[in-house]
């Protein structure tokens, strides 16, 4: 019963948000940002240590209040996505650096664009298809319930995006996606999070962590560049920036790999560097963060 009522929570919100007026939409998500600042909890805990790495100290409580905002701000637009007009999608999203991969698309040529969990990616999974009229394949986290997966995996179809379960279907994931850019497809790949912690170590904010191999595997494997993205917040837009591609190196597939994930972190930190507060990173991320703490060290008696 527990899980229905998580879907019909989501269902609700899509059906319901995109019925408001933007300016009241947008202020009732910035109250819930500020009340979840105000409490404390969790997530917010471990934002502030993970906004910490990236600042270098301390952050300031401005900073934290911001990421929250700019974490319900995806929230609020992902809500009214579906129901948005192309006109109103083109002057709320701007796309810079987009060129050598529309030109690969032009002639039937896939590229892999990776790209971290900041601002709002779906804006740029529904620009591409809907705008620069290039198809887009990307992987959905199969998530708990099963009926919310469904719908997200509905919502991104909505948008024109094809897409690939990241685990449980029936075909692996990587030759569906191989496939894709045979076809020419855009495949755009969140890639800051490894969910199973067994990809590819990296150094990250000079700190070590793991990320998912699966974009460096895919552009050497299908002899396509691969291409990082960042996306931040300005006051009336989202904005995305493409770089690369990125260098894959040659030699043996596992250094390729390892040092083709490395730039490709060094690309997303910079971009984070730069617009700290669109970087949704709520959860644990580095390795140390899900490193039992070290034994006490015994009590020495002269001290009892």
């Amino acid at each position: 019963m527990r899980e229905k009522l998580t879907e019909w929570g989501y269902l609700a919100a899509w059906r319901g948000v995109r019925l408001m007026p933007e300016r009241s939409a947008a202020a009732m998500f910035r109250r819930f940002a500020d009340r979840a600042w105000a409490k404390d909890g969790r997530s917010v805990r471990q934002l502030r240590r993970n906004l910490a790495r990236v600042v270098d100290g301390e952050p300031d409580e401005e900073l934290v209040r911001d990421a929250l905002r700019s974490y319900a701000r995806y929230w609020m637009e992902a809500f009214r996505l579906p129901s948005m007009s192309r006109e109103a999608l083109a002057r709320n999203f701007e796309m810079n650096g987009y060129e050598p991969v529309a030109e690969r698309a032009a002639e039937g040529k896939g590229s892999v664009v990776a790209l971290p969990h900041s601002g709002n990616w779906d804006f740029a999974g529904a620009w591409v298809p809907q705008i620069a009229g290039n198809p887009l394949t990307t992987v959905a986290e199969r998530l708990k319930p099963e009926g919310v997966f469904r719908r997200f995996v509905e919502y991104r179809e909505s948008l024109g995006m094809t897409i690939v379960p990241a685990s449980g279907g029936e075909r692996n994931p990587q030759t569906l996606l191989g496939e894709a850019l045979d076809a020419g497809h855009v495949v755009a790949l969140v890639a800051d999070r490894d969910l199973g912690r067994s990809g590819v170590e990296v150094k990250f904010f000079d700190e070590a962590t793991t990320f998912p191999s699966g974009p460096a595997l895919l552009a050497i494997r299908n002899n396509v560049p691969l291409f990082t993205a960042h996306i931040h917040y300005e006051s009336d837009r989202a904005v995305c920036r493409i770089t690369g591609p990125v260098d894959t190196g040659t030699g043996r597939l596992r250094e390729r790999v390892a040092s083709t994930t490395q730039a490709m972190a060094d690309a997303f930190a910079e971009g984070i560097r730069a617009h700290p507060a669109d970087w949704h990173m709520l959860q644990r991320f580095w390795a140390a963060d899900f490193e039992p703490p070290p034994p006490a060290e015994p009590l020495d008696a002269t001290e009892a």
